[in-house]
């Protein structure tokens, strides 16, 4: 017994309403679903500059044919554009975890990296490349001694603990025109590369006025930023 055409088209307007339906379902439910509310937190992006110029080569006076005749002086560390390297910006009462381990290189009489950012309780991690003594004497802000090693051969590596927070000096006492700095924080830091250039993620809302450190210069102000819930806002520092 066969199916009308009257009977065939009736079923196929049921299904074409039953389809309709059920598409105006799905849209109202999209509509009741709220926005995604903003990312809890912000980001803060800029880059650090400066008028100053790089200091005169260091005069090197023992071992010149690993360390050479002369070496750059990375106490001001900028390119021709003014963008300087090794800037420290923290952001106040923001707690954040640094890194828990500090790799600290000697390379041809130089400590690469020049700053390095450590979690209190954390640790620096020694070595050198190079085929002269080397030593690594750490001293707190508070010209507290931490500790002071021997690095005499190549890829020796030795690991020394970092307790407090606050900023440690690296020394050589072989060659003493060797510095680096262990900022060594519990809150929200980061460090400004060879562009200048930084960032400081997840960040809560708030107005902060944001800390400065270089070894050599101090930071014009102003480096007070507000920050909003899923924004990014830029402060670019100058310093003097």
């Amino acid at each position: 017994m066969g199916i009308s055409r009257a009977g065939s088209a009736a079923a196929l307007a049921a299904r074409a309403a039953i389809v309709t339906v059920a598409a105006a379902t799905v849209a109202t439910i999209a509509l009741a679903v709220p926005a995604a509310a903003p990312r809890a937190g912000g980001t803060i992006v800029g880059v650090v500059t400066t008028a100053a110029k790089n200091p005169p080569p260091l005069r090197v006076t023992i071992d010149p044919d690993v360390c050479g005749q002369t070496l750059p002086d990375d106490s001001i560390a900028v390119d021709a554009a003014g963008h300087l390297a090794g800037v420290v910006l923290t952001v106040p009462g923001v707690k954040a975890a640094a890194p828990a381990e500090a790799p600290v290189t000697n390379d041809k009489c130089r400590f690469a990296p020049r700053v390095s950012l450590v979690r209190p309780n954390g640790t620096v991690a020694m070595t050198s490349k190079d085929s002269v003594l080397h030593t690594m004497h750490a001293a707190a802000a508070d010209t507290r001694s931490l500790f002071n090693v021997s690095l005499p051969i190549p890829n020796m590596k030795i690991s020394r603990p970092i307790d407090k927070p606050g900023v440690v000096t690296l020394t050589c006492s072989t060659h003493t025109w060797m510095r680096a700095y262990l900022f060594v924080t519990e809150e929200l830091s980061a460090v400004s590369g060879a562009d200048g250039s930084f960032k400081l993620d997840n960040v809560p809302a708030g107005s902060y006025d944001i800390k400065v450190w270089h070894e050599a210069l101090k930071a014009a102000v102003p480096t007070r930023v507000v920050v909003k819930d899923g924004e990014t806002v830029t402060l670019n520092v100058t310093m003097k």
